[in-house]
């Protein structure tokens, strides 16, 4: 097991990893919307996740991955009715075939967020 660190994503708000990869796949802990060279996140949820999964994609690459090796997303919302925007720009981000994902709908999230996403990915190891 070897933990994915990078300084081009927010520091964790806990004792976690950014990222663990364990064999040939990569296990991305939940990210949010806040940019990490200003430390703010943008108002609207498309906007958040769109940063989100840049964030993703940045631990993704320190790890040696990128957003297409994504196998799986869990997507978190504090408002399902924000689900048509989320998937707007999870769309523009990903492509096919995406990545098989659960999303739903929690109270808060431990940053003062409208969105949260985590992911595993797979290595390419050629």
């Amino acid at each position: 097991m070897k933990e994915i660190t990078t300084d081009d994503v927010p520091d964790a708000l806990g004792p976690y990893s950014q990222g663990i990869v364990s064999g040939d796949t990569v296990y991305v802990s939940g990210k949010t919307g806040v940019d990490p060279d200003t430390g703010e996140a943008p108002e609207s949820v498309g906007e958040q996740t769109t940063q989100t999964l840049e964030n993703v994609a940045a631990i993704l690459e320190a790890a040696g991955a990128s957003a297409d090796a994504i196998v799986t997303a869990t997507v978190y919302l504090t408002d399902m009715d924000d689900y048509d925007e989320v998937n707007a720009a999870y769309e523009s981000f990903l492509s096919k075939p995406y990545p098989a994902r659960t999303c739903v709908e929690v109270s808060r999230l431990p940053a003062p967020l409208d969105v949260e996403i985590t992911v595993t990915a797979e290595l390419d190891n050629d």
